[in-house]
């Protein structure tokens, strides 16, 4: 009886413990290792606060319908994304309010002032190739030059009417070709000239696909082309086009009802917090709190005057006209 009774307490200990380290997760929708190296970010998380969360490969598109289904029974309890779409997802009523920790740190126009969303880093869009896959072609050095036939199979773009990035492309196509946000026939047109160069357009990040060889050109983001130059040791080269391009910040928010709500709080402040914007600033990207970027990494940047060439646009303007760009793009050119 003695045996049994032990047993069962044994069973029973352990049973709690099992769901103590089930309760220790929050589940991040849009954190994929390949981009803007969340691999080590989400490393960090669990290693400081003890919260494990898991991998997940969802863009930005993805991640707010996923939401949307899900609005009845909650899944997720934070989720990462591209700004526009954090105003989308405010607008749907899928994300709850948080100030995190260093809240009054983020600048007025990259946050919510209820606390729906907040930008936790930015980066710079342009083109990143790999150098050793182009057989011997000259590095592209503008939008104009994308559309020659010599780089026919060559390029890639993520998808516009899901992806962020594929969005921020199209805008910031749009506007060195003299569009504006009310106006998207420049980047039509652009894209439909590219589609003659039979381009790739996946819907998730294509990080290891260009350093592997495979695309070779990735309209992509700063830290991505850093990243694998100098962390991953690739022969990638990056360029911001002649014509211009913008910078965009990158948000998170709580899910409404998120089912881990303490442990989605402590995520994000670990994600602004000291140690978590110094770990974004070393994956190149620009932390949305004032901090002074390591010596070492600001040094692999491409020089102030090429940055120069990059804006910025009215973020709320280019959340109201996403939808119906995307639905001219699937109409249009797919």
């Amino acid at each position: 009886m003695i045996r049994f009774t032990k047993t069962l307490a044994a069973l029973w200990l352990c049973g709690v413990a099992s769901l103590a380290q089930a309760a220790e997760t929050a589940i991040c929708y849009n954190c994929p290792p390949e981009w803007a190296d969340w691999g080590t970010q989400l490393k960090a998380i669990a290693d400081t606060t003890g919260v494990q969360v898991p991998l997940d490969n969802k863009n930005s598109g993805q991640a707010l319908a996923q939401l949307v289904a899900e609005r009845a029974a909650p899944v997720a309890d934070v989720v990462y994304y591209g700004v526009t779409f954090g105003l989308q997802a405010q607008k749907a009523g899928v994300v709850g309010t948080y100030k995190p920790k260093g809240w009054e740190q983020i600048p007025t126009g990259l946050k919510d002032p209820q606390g729906h969303w907040f930008a936790i880093h930015s980066g710079t869009l342009g083109i990143m190739v790999n150098v050793d896959a182009l057989g011997g072609l000259p590095v592209p050095q503008s939008w104009a030059d994308l559309l020659k036939p010599e780089y026919k199979g060559m390029v890639g773009y993520l998808d516009p009417s899901s992806a962020f990035v594929g969005y921020v492309s199209a805008v910031a196509i749009n506007q060195a070709m003299g569009g504006t946000l009310d106006n998207f026939a420049p980047a039509i047109d652009y894209f439909q000239k590219l589609a003659k160069n039979a381009p790739i357009v996946p819907k998730q990040t294509a990080y290891a696909r260009v350093l592997s060889g495979e695309l070779p050109i990735l309209v992509d983001y700063d830290f991505n082309a850093y990243r694998a130059r100098y962390k991953d040791k690739a022969n990638v080269a990056f360029v911001i086009p002649r014509e211009g391009s913008i910078s965009v910040p990158y948000v998170m928010s709580v899910v409404d009802n998120a089912p881990h709500r303490a442990n989605a709080e402590k995520v994000l402040d670990f994600v602004l917090s000291d140690q978590g914007q110094a770990l974004w600033a070393k994956a190149y990207l620009r932390p949305v709190r004032e901090m002074k970027m390591p010596a070492d990494v600001a040094a692999q940047f491409l020089p102030d005057s090429d940055y120069a060439r990059a804006g910025v646009v009215d973020y709320e303007k280019m959340a109201a006209v996403q939808e119906a760009f995307a639905a001219r793009y699937l109409s249009e050119v797919k």
